[in-house]
């Protein structure tokens, strides 16, 4: 299901005219998150293709996320991803609260294309860890060369932009 992200309220974002979020189903416990970009992305700061790494703090550049959760409970997953192909993946125990490091799900495996009006990211993620549904968000951060930055969601919540609120949560796969 390919589904427009939409550009916060509150943002500008020259660069991009549209970011797209696709998610499919490998197995039960595997997805393929992808994200395209359509716009000058010159005018975007995007990091050099590097080894995959787990670093902190991706959401402060340029960065794609995924917020999946069970219905079973309150807790949620946070999967961050730089076209860099840094990632890093946190467990919440509610909303934005008892934050840690996810050490139970698989590292996700990154890919990346880029051409000068066209970017791409890929990933594929673990999700063996959360019972069946999952509830997803699907959000990025873009910053510019100039550094300024545009928040972008499936579902914004009224206010500055917020990706763990529940309104974000707009995608159900059984």
């Amino acid at each position: 299901m390919r589904e427009a992200l939409g550009l916060h309220p509150d943002s500008a974002c020259d660069p991009a005219i549209r970011i797209d979020g696709e998610v499919a189903r490998l197995r039960r416990d595997r997805l393929v998150l992808s994200y395209v970009v359509n716009g000058r992305i010159g005018k975007l700061r995007l990091p050099p293709v590097g080894p995959p790494a787990r670093t902190d703090e991706l959401w402060q550049h340029t960065c794609f996320e995924a917020f999946v959760r069970s219905a079973a409970g309150p807790g949620y997953y946070e999967f961050n991803f730089a076209p860099s192909t840094q990632w890093a993946v946190y467990r919440f125990a509610g909303y934005r609260s008892g934050m840690a490091v996810a050490t139970e799900s698989a590292a996700p495996r990154i890919a990346v294309r880029s051409s000068a009006r066209h970017f791409a990211l890929e990933a594929v993620i673990d999700l063996s860890p959360l019972p069946l549904p999952y509830q997803l968000g699907l959000s990025a951060v873009l910053e510019e060369t100039s550094g300024r930055k545009s928040y972008w969601a499936l579902a914004h919540p009224p206010g500055k932009p917020d990706f763990h609120h529940a309104d974000c949560f707009t995608l159900e796969l059984p």
